[in-house]
């Protein structure tokens, strides 16, 4: 009879707490302590979690999420070494790390750009118009898994010679260095031709998914381990649900988005960040009906590629790549 009563009681402060609108975080020391790696410094790829984190959605479901820059390797290798629980990554990354003979073991579980935004860029009065015009030129980049490989399927599908092509590791190179020494950058689209285009500077953009619309791959994802995927697979939807709400806010209202980032980019133009924001935010669900959802399509025609070019040997099973399984529909 007591524990009827009681039950009652329960259940009806519950329902009363849910018809304020009042929501039950964990204490502190309920709290699980949860590390995100990014793959560069922060930025409007990243605002999603920053407002998950700063508004309480993370504490809401019981994390205390701490985001970190990486350090010598790729958060791939950081989150597999159970250096991170999460981290921020891209497609090249996931693709070629599961194709050598000790594959890492994690998987991408959502992405936060459904298309490729990416492409190699040179000043607009460079007379270089497309990949046939990159023999003889340089091109300077952070040496990134795949990069070479990319540049190389580029230049053979129009049929120019890689051998001829110039590449310098120069991390962080802006459009500043085009036309002292540097023909060529890797931009995003997001950010780095935001950035361009408020100094005036012109640029010429070749999109990856010029070249092939096969190399319309995911430029930014989120992975876990599998041994998180296999143990814990409750903290991996809880961290994305919260996760969504904050994308979900950049969708909403992409200015506020912009200024609560500023706190975490400091060296950056709030105005550069709004603008950077903004275009984002019709690309966060761009054909998408789910956030973060991936197409398998994505994974298979990318390895194609790799493999038609000689890159990659074979293709694997995309299942071993990633995992739609802790979305929310």
């Amino acid at each position: 009879m007591k524990k009827n009563v009681w039950k009652s009681l329960l259940t009806l402060t519950l329902s009363g707490a849910m018809l304020l609108g009042t929501s039950f975080t964990a204490s502190a020391e309920e709290m699980k302590d949860i590390t995100v790696i990014l793959d560069y410094v922060p930025n409007t790829n990243h605002t999603g979690m920053y407002i998950a984190m700063e508004k309480g959605y993370y504490a809401e479901e019981g994390l205390n999420v701490n985001i970190i820059e990486p350090t010598d390797s790729t958060a791939s290798t950081l989150v597999a070494q159970g250096k991170g629980d999460f981290g921020i990554t891209y497609h090249e990354d996931v693709t070629f790390s599961h194709t050598t003979e000790d594959p890492l073991p994690v998987k991408a579980i959502a992405t936060v750009i459904p298309h490729n935004t990416s492409g190699i860029v040179s000043l607009a009065d460079s007379g270089i118009e497309s990949p046939a015009d990159w023999e003889g030129k340089t091109f300077a980049g952070w040496g990134g898994t795949g990069e070479e490989e990319m540049l190389h399927v580029m230049m053979d599908h129009y049929d120019a010679d890689f051998s001829k092509l110039t590449t310098i590791i120069s991390d962080g190179t802006g459009f500043e260095a085009l036309g002292k020494g540097v023909d060529l950058l890797w931009f995003y689209e997001g950010w780095d031709c935001v950035i361009a285009d408020m100094n005036g500077c012109k640029l010429n953009m070749t999109y990856c998914s010029d070249v092939d619309e096969r190399l319309d791959y995911y430029t930014t994802l989120i992975v876990t381990s599998n041994e998180m995927i296999e143990n814990d697979p409750e903290t991996i939807r809880a961290f994305l649900r919260a996760t969504k709400k904050g994308y979900m806010e950049c969708i909403e209202d992409p200015d506020a988005a912009a200024e609560l980032l500023a706190k975490y980019c400091v060296d950056s133009d709030v105005e550069m960040l709004k603008k950077s924001q903004e275009l984002l935010a019709d690309r966060f669900m761009q054909d998408q009906e789910v956030w973060g959802e991936m197409r398998d399509s994505a994974w298979t025609d990318f390895m194609e590629v790799m493999v038609e070019y000689g890159v990659l040997e074979e293709t694997i099973d995309s299942s071993e790549l990633y995992t739609n399984e802790f979305l929310e529909k």
